[in-house]
């Protein structure tokens, strides 16, 4: 399965850039944003996202 993650806009939490990842690398996404206080959201990829 993949992930689109975006991350987020501190001031409006508009979106600011997004990528498509695999499973496996979701884990280590989170744990990278949760060390900085990144903002992000993560929802299932549509099967037609691009990488």
């Amino acid at each position: 399965m993949r992930f689109e993650i975006m991350r987020l806009d501190d001031a409006d939490g508009a979106a600011v850039d997004s990528t498509v990842v695999d499973a496996a690398s979701v884990n280590q996404i989170v744990q990278q944003a949760a060390a900085i206080g990144q903002r992000i959201y993560i929802r299932p990829a549509d099967a037609t996202a691009v990488r």
